[in-house]
This record gives structure tokens, sequence and C-alpha cells, in this order.
């Protein structure tokens, strides 16, 4: 592998593998709040969130970190402009206070804050708008989390960097240069001694909060009920460890995680399951951080071509991720990792995304309970023949075929799931 080709992967783990304070829509719409604030120049009066539909999806049932139980694009609007620290981007609302907490809750009861449905934009879309004595400021986030495309004060517009959806202009690597083969081959061949800081900070930060997640119960007990009835075996563990994580990281638990393709809950499942599998059976460290360049990397290869936003579920594409780490693990080939891949999509690959919650947990656990069984497939040389559902003649042309299924084929499924979510009002808090 030429120079060129390690450092583009280098840099594309780099940009991704970043952490984040609770579900990344609500600290984005967090940040944006902050950031508008900043351009205002004084504490707002009023402000109104525009936001997709993906992010209104994604927004409306999660708790905000932070927040001592908050939900909504309100309460991630008001806490970002009282406490949120722009400086700090996805990890925005680390520093928030009670005093800060309290008085984001009288503003709410105030109604100082509004919501308003956009059409025709981006699927990651939200525009924060403030007003004070008379002035305004906005800021524009299109594309993926961090992107700032727009900052405007009154009627001057203060940054401008007009977004186009071809997201390979706009981030560190080129991501079409992405296939399972060459994700492999990176992966044995990687000096770590660049990549090692940030997988040692996957696996602290995403292996607290799944420990966090197995002292206590978090959302409806998904992990509990694995540990107690299913079997003990190491892949027990790692399942329960991930749901876990995922429902803390859902019910406000204000722990970071290192995200994979602008998901915390993916960079749960890349991580945590493969963390501790390789320690429960004895894999050297080494083993482990190639094996998590693998998962991290498959998974973003796969979402590359679906969308961060979209109705199809990135527990999948990430549990894919996670069967070819353990592939790799156990001393297997490129053949039986792409057969993992393929048996996996062809699985579980109509599993609809409704939102950020706590019951995304159990997506977790029963995305990774398909990909093991097909690890255990593939490992004995089983795999869904060309042609059976949407298996192509390759690894690369089902997942091109997913992609297609996951950005094109489920837009209707998509504003479907909104309409319905809509229509449901979520309890207070």
């Amino acid at each position: 592998m030429q120079e060129a080709e390690i450092n583009n992967f280098i840099a594309i783990l780099e940009e991704e593998m970043v952490p984040a304070l609770g579900c990344t829509e609500p600290i984005a719409i967090a940040y944006a709040a902050a950031c508008a604030r900043q351009a205002l120049g004084r504490f707002p009066e009023s402000a109104v969130a525009y936001c997709s539909g993906n992010i209104v999806k994604n927004v409306k049932s999660v708790t905000v970190p932070n927040s001592n139980g908050l939900r909504g694009i309100e309460a991630a609007t008001v806490l970002g402009i009282v406490g949120g620290n722009a400086d700090k981007k996805l990890e925005v609302l680390t520093q928030v206070n009670a005093e800060q907490i309290e008085q984001t809750k009288q503003l709410l009861k105030l109604g100082c804050c509004k919501t308003a449905l956009v059409n025709d934009v981006d699927k990651l879309y939200i525009k924060i708008e403030v007003s004070a004595a008379g002035h305004t400021a906005s800021v524009t986030i299109e594309g993926y989390h961090t992107n700032i495309t727009k900052v405007t004060q009154d009627d001057t517009v203060l940054y401008e960097n007009a977004y186009t959806p071809d997201r390979a202009q706009k981030r560190k690597g080129d991501r079409t240069k992405l296939t399972v083969a060459s994700i492999l081959e990176f992966a044995e061949q990687a000096d770590l001694t660049a990549l090692e800081p940030i997988l040692k900070r996957q696996i602290e930060c995403n292996c607290k909060i799944a420990d966090e997640g197995i002292r206590r119960v978090y959302g409806s007990g998904v992990a509990h009920a694995i540990l107690k009835n299913m079997p003990n075996t190491a892949f027990t563990l790692a399942r329960a460890r991930a749901a876990a994580a995922s429902e803390a990281r859902m019910s406000g638990c204000p722990l970071p995680v290192v995200i994979n393709a602008g998901s915390g809950n993916q960079g749960i499942i890349v991580s945590v399951p493969v963390v501790t599998y390789a320690r429960e059976n004895g894999y050297s460290e080494e083993k482990l951080y190639r094996a998590l360049i693998i998962s991290n990397l498959i998974s973003v290869h796969l979402k590359r071509h679906i969308g961060d936003l979209s109705a199809f579920c990135g527990a999948v594409t990430a549990s894919c991720g996670v069967g070819a780490a353990l592939a790799y693990l156990e001393g297997c080939g490129y053949q039986v990792v792409a057969d993992t891949i393929s048996n996996n999509l062809a699985s579980v690959g109509g599993v609809f995304c409704d939102g950020a919650k706590p019951s995304c947990a159990a997506k977790v656990a029963s995305a990774l309970d398909s990909v093991y069984i097909c690890f255990c497939m593939a490992r004995e040389n089983h795999a869904f023949g060309i042609g059976d559902g949407i298996v192509g003649t390759d690894v690369e042309q089902t997942i091109r075929s997913i992609g297609q299924i996951g950005s094109i084929g489920m837009e209707e499924t998509d504003q479907e799931i909104l309409h319905i979510m809509l229509q449901t009002k979520i309890a207070d808090c």
C-alpha cells in the first residue's frame, strides 16, 4: 500500500473517531445554539430551531446529556444557549451546571424557543436563529454535525461556506477509496504509532460508559436481560456491554463516547464488542487495535453509501464492522470477512431507524446477534448465493445495493416514520 493511501486512511479515522457527549443530533443543535449566542453578542430573548425531518426524528425522544432528564429540540437549543461552550464542539454541554439546567427549565416554560420543520434541505440540517433587543443572529449546520455553513448577524453574513452533498470535498480523507480488501490491507500494514492514541481513547471512553450501563439499569434494561437469560459466553458479554452503553447514552448519561460515522451508537458498536471479545479470549493489544481499525473503517465504508441520516438503522452497518473484526481476530481471511458482511446485510438489512432513544439498545443487541451468526456461517464456508435477494456478485456490489436501498429506496419509509412520530406526544419529563 502506497504512503498516500495509508495517509488517506489515517485521515479518515482521525476525523471519524472524535468524542461526543450524548446523542450527536441534540449535541449538534446545542453546538449551533452556543455558536448563535456568540454571534449575537448578548443573551438571546428568543430562539427558533429550524430542522430537517431526520434531525427532528433523532432528537424527539432522546435525553439531552447534562440536562437532568430534558428531551427534545427546544431543550437542546436552550441548554446550548445557556450553558454551552462552543469551543468544545460535540462536547459543547460538558460544563453545564445545576443553575444553568434550572435556568433552561424556566426558559422552556416561558416558551422562548420554537421548532420549525424545514423541507427540501439536506437530511442533516440545523439552523438556530436567536434574537434580542431588535438584533438577530443565526448559525446553520449542514451535511455533518459540526459543519457550519453560514453565520449571520442582523443583515451581515459573518461566515459562509456553501454546502454541497459531495462530502468528500468537505472532509479529511477520500472515502471513495475504501473497499473491504483495502481496509484489511491497511489494518495489517498500519504503523500503530499514529493511531494508538485515538484507538486508546475509543476503548477508554466507550468501555467506561458500557461499565456504567452494566452498573445500573438505564432505559428498559436490555443489557441486564441479556446477561440474566443468555448463555455465559464472551459474545453474550460483548452484546450486553454494547447494549448497556447505548442505553446509558440514550438516557442522558453524561459520559462522552468516541463516535463512528457521525454516530455515538455506531461508535459503541464498532468498539465495545470487539474490545470485550478480544480481551475475554486473550488476544494481544496490537491484535485488538488492528481489529478496531477494521471495524471502524468497515462501518464508515458502508455508511458512505447510505448517508449519515436515513431510515436505515446504523446498528446494521456498524455490526458488519464487528463481524469483520471477529473474523480478523480468529485468523480468517478476506473471503470470510466478505461473506460475513454479505450474510449480515442479507439478514437484517431492512431494520429501520425510528430516531434516537433507549430502545436503540435492543437494535444494537439484535444486530450483533445477527452478525455473530453470519460470521459463524462464513467461517464454515457457508454464504448466501449471488442473486439471493440483494446479494451481489461480490461484497462491494452488495454494499452498493444496500446503500441504494438506504439512501433512495427508504425515502418514503423515512417520511412515514417521521409522520407517525410527530403524531405521538412525548410524556413530560
